[in-house]
């Protein structure tokens, strides 16, 4: 009676109960309530008696009844699976299943590798397993024979004639239903049977990782799990037929549990994929360990002077402990903490005043009193108490309570609205006045800043004032080494110069010295005499210097300036 499976099921292989990861029970007795509902699904054998599995989700696992024409597929494949149950049937006086015709050489029907061939022999099954060509009809005793073609021998569900084959692989699993109309599931194996009243019916192959029920979380959005529910047709009368949920499927993921429920009692479902057979379990939902935030308006609560107040909170808490939560009748932790939420606010806030309350916007750790203010007690009791309350509430019903905080509140009614209108008349007022004294204090500022400003710009006149005279000093000291430099230059150059030409001078002279020759002295006489033509001139007068022609010209000189002189006076 195995009624959840998960990676770790037992499953059928050959004569013995095959355990994953390595888990295999002991020749020693082994009670089922000893094993995790999780490894106690037993093996798809022969047995007597029908086995049980957890006590809690305890059901017949109809795989292990003793069941005629029922093998399972082992480690040799469906062919020898197809051979046990055709000598079955041979030993029980009935037709045989597997067809002993051979393959020939020019037969128009093929079966390849890897295929059977399907005949239908006056209503029996017969299979061609041998793969080759075969006759058509009516060579080779083909009479009351009708060729139904070649299927795969890897296909998951072959159903023919009575005929039931399935092989699920480690992902998928098979929900069957028998003659009986009872329930088993398939997982990680197969199985072939011949049904010769009734028929085994395959309801659905399940991908258990890839269920299609998406559950979340209706408040905070959070995915809590997949789920997929098999149905079964059950014809009630003639003209009527109804669907029954067999099986549910569940994949829970990590950080995750479910809780199933059977009658009053109630059991941890812990994350992994599973699926639950027994009629009398119900899912009582998801849930999630991990930690949740959630802003929740409360109703309205009196003050102690009757005014209604709305408050919005800040709730984030853990669920630790599901199974005190759903004990206590709760389908979600938002549920649980909304109640007593609820509760203890209204006992706080009945012994809080209006005023007090208006005083803030928010209430929380952030906006401490100093303990000066005769409603801090209060407020401090809203903050500190109801935290104390709620998480000691909390913990019964299994959630740790991680923080609370009271971020909003809307006053109503009357007197709500007429204090309003005196508490907006006060805060203008205070408004007013604290604008009085922000354009006070801006003109204060604004004149500081001027004073300030002028500092500056003097401040920057007299630095602008000292570098414009320390570039003219700079300047004129720049221009007086200047002149000094050129003066010297331009004498030592004057030097250079009258020492090169009175160095000519001299060579010059030598050379002429060195002139012996009359014709040569003569010749050098008359080129100078050139020269001094060409410089002043055709029409330039030489007179001598010395001898009597020098004393004619002065003569002469004399009697013009004299003459000169006459005419002045006249």
């Amino acid at each position: 009676m195995s009624t959840v499976y998960a990676d770790a099921t037992t499953v059928f292989g050959g004569d013995q109960d095959t355990f994953t990861d390595g888990f295999k029970p002991s020749t020693s007795s082994i009670k089922p309530k000893d094993l995790d509902h999780r490894q106690a699904g037993a093996g798809l054998g022969k047995s007597a008696q029908p086995k049980l599995v957890n006590d809690f989700i305890a059901t017949t696992d109809y795989t292990l009844e003793e069941r005629p024409f029922f093998f399972p597929i082992g480690k040799d494949g469906l062919i020898a699976a197809l051979e046990k149950l055709d000598k079955q049937l041979v030993q029980s006086g009935r037709s045989r299943i597997l067809s002993r015709k051979s393959p020939t050489v020019w037969g128009s029907r093929e079966v390849a590798p890897g295929k059977l061939g399907l005949i239908n022999h006056g209503g029996n099954p017969k299979f061609l397993t041998k793969p080759g060509r075969y006759p058509s009809f009516p060579f080779r005793n083909w009479w009351a024979r009708k060729w139904y073609g070649t299927i795969g021998l890897s296909d998951t569900v072959i159903e023919f004639q009575g005929l039931t084959v399935v092989q699920v692989s480690q992902n998928q699993a098979a929900v069957v239903s028998d003659p009986q109309n009872h329930i088993f599931v398939i997982k990680n194996s197969g199985f072939v049977a011949f049904a010769i009243e009734g028929t085994y019916d395959v309801l659905s192959i399940v991908d258990q990782t890839h269920l299609p029920g998406v559950v979340k979380d209706r408040l905070t959005g959070v995915t809590l799990g997949w789920t997929h529910e098999v149905k079964m047709k059950s014809k009630i009368s003639a003209r009527e037929e109804r669907e029954y949920v067999v099986a549910t499927f569940l994949n829970i993921p990590a950080n995750n549990c479910a809780i199933l429920q059977r009658g009053d009692d109630l059991e941890l479902l812990s994350a992994g994929q599973s699926v639950v057979t027994n009629p009398s379990v119900t899912l009582r939902g998801l849930f999630t360990l991990g930690e949740n935030q959630l802003e929740m308006p409360t109703k309205d609560i009196f003050t102690r002077d009757q005014v209604p107040v709305s408050l919005t909170i800040y709730l984030k808490w853990q669920l630790t402990e599901p199974l005190k939560l759903t004990t206590h009748g709760y389908n979600t932790p938002y549920d649980a903490l909304r109640d007593k939420t609820q509760s203890i606010l209204t006992q706080i806030v009945a012994h809080l005043d209006y005023s007090a309350m208006i005083k803030q916007r928010s209430l929380g750790p952030d906006n401490m009193e100093d303990g000066t203010d005769p409603s801090s007690a209060f407020l401090d009791a809203l903050r500190t108490r109801a935290m104390d309350e709620m998480h000691e509430a909390a913990l019964e019903y299994g959630i740790v309570l991680k923080d609370l905080a009271v971020i909003d509140r809307q006053f109503k009614g009357e007197i709500a609205s007429t204090m309003d209108k005196l508490t907006t008349r006060a805060l203008q007022a205070q408004v007013e006045a604290a604008n009085v004294d922000r354009e006070n204090s801006n003109k204060v500022k604004q004149e500081e800043g001027a004073l300030a400003v002028a500092r500056i710009k003097a401040q920057s006149a007299n630095a602008q004032a000292d570098a414009e005279a320390y570039k003219i000093v700079t300047a004129a000291k720049a221009q007086a080494q200047r002149t000094k430099i050129e003066a010297e230059a331009h004498a030592e150059a004057t030097r250079l110069a009258a020492e090169a030409e009175s160095e000519a001078v001299r060579i010059k002279a030598k050379a002429d010295e060195q002139v012996l020759d009359q014709f040569a002295r003569d010749m050098q006489m008359r080129r100078i005499e050139i020269q001094k033509v060409q410089a002043y001139g055709s029409k330039t007068v030489f007179v001598p210097a010395e001898g009597a022609g020098a004393q004619m010209g002065n003569a002469m000189a004399i009697g013009m300036a004299a003459g000169m002189g006459a005419d002045a006076r006249r």
